[in-house]
């Protein structure tokens, strides 16, 4: 609780000379979300349950071509599969005394809503990672050290140690592996790769090297795009969900993927509630609450949008 009578839970919210300025501690860049898909559930709604539902359609079971001119026409058809996710309740609050607020040189509510806020933003990140993270797909460098070769499982289970940084001839065979496979680009005509900064070091330093004497491709380094566009996919750095502490520290998990990966669905947007005050208004609070669902649209590994760089330790 932020109390008055504590200078760590309040009472440095007023002292002689103290600067007017507003600081929060560092927070870190979201970027799981940002890549959901809501729009199909923004409109979920109340009382409809806490389960939701879609439709995957199949392509058709057998592939049509020529006829002859007196030939019936061929038919075929195509199955349906659903997934389905469930909705849960998120928050959390901060109570405040009467005597914080009323004493406080600083709005004690501003201050208590943006850390909220924040808290918010982190906790909808560490869900949308889960589901990232329950793809099927993953890849290591083959044997875990080849800097030329990767291998692909697609049982969801990482079988080898990650023991080498990533490299640009890594990100360029997973590339192929992602058109081969038919995952859909983006509407730019990229895929997207999600990581910590650490884990683009190698792969940043290999750009820098194979750019070294193009000015356009230069640029592509220092704007912040990670080297976008290159082998088709923007990078982005992230630093929410911790560090997977591999046990070799050479690298961390990435995740390459198309459109269609993890549905968010929306009953009740991320909100900030106030507290009935209690005790005669001397007993207050602030506190976010949302009613959301994150789920991971593809579950089976022939259909899969997300291939992660993982490791078994």
């Amino acid at each position: 609780m932020q109390v008055w009578q504590t200078n760590a839970a309040g009472g440095y919210m007023y002292s002689d000379q103290l600067s007017t300025v507003l600081r929060n501690a560092l927070q870190p860049m979201a970027r799981f979300q940002q890549h959901c898909d809501a729009d199909d559930f923004t409109d979920k709604g109340y009382n409809k349950g806490d389960t939701f539902h879609w439709n995957i359609y199949s392509d058709v079971t057998t592939q049509g071509g020529r006829l002859d001119e007196t030939a019936k026409m061929p038919e075929t058809s195509f199955s349906i599969t659903q997934g389905s996710g469930t909705i849960y309740e998120f928050g959390n609050s901060v109570p405040y005394s009467g005597k914080l607020d009323d004493f406080s040189a600083h709005p004690v509510k501003q201050i208590i809503h943006k850390a909220l806020k924040n808290d918010a933003s982190k906790a909808f990140e560490a869900e949308a990672r889960a589901q990232f993270a329950a793809t099927k797909l993953t890849v290591t460098p083959t044997s875990g050290n080849s800097a030329t070769a990767i291998t692909l499982e697609t049982t969801g289970t990482v079988t080898a140690t990650n023991n080498l940084a990533m490299n640009n001839v890594h990100v360029k065979l997973i590339s192929d592996q992602m058109k081969e496979r038919n995952i859909p680009v983006y509407s730019d005509g990229n895929y997207r790769c999600i990581g910590r900064p650490s884990t683009f070091r190698g792969f940043k330093n290999d750009l820098e090297a194979v750019h070294s004497y193009v000015s356009e491709g230069f640029r592509m380094v220092l704007n912040g795009e990670v080297g976008r566009s290159y082998e088709g996919i923007r990078f982005f750095e992230q630093t929410v969900v911790a560090s997977q502490a591999w046990s070799n520290a050479k690298s961390d998990e990435a995740f390459f993927f198309g459109e269609d990966t993890v549905i968010e669905a929306i009953v009740c947007p991320p909100e900030i509630r106030g507290k009935i005050p209690q005790d005669y208004g001397r007993d207050k609070g602030v506190a976010w609450y949302a009613l959301e669902g994150f789920a991971l649209v593809h579950t089976v590994a022939a259909q899969g949008r997300i291939i992660k760089w993982g490791s078994a330790a």
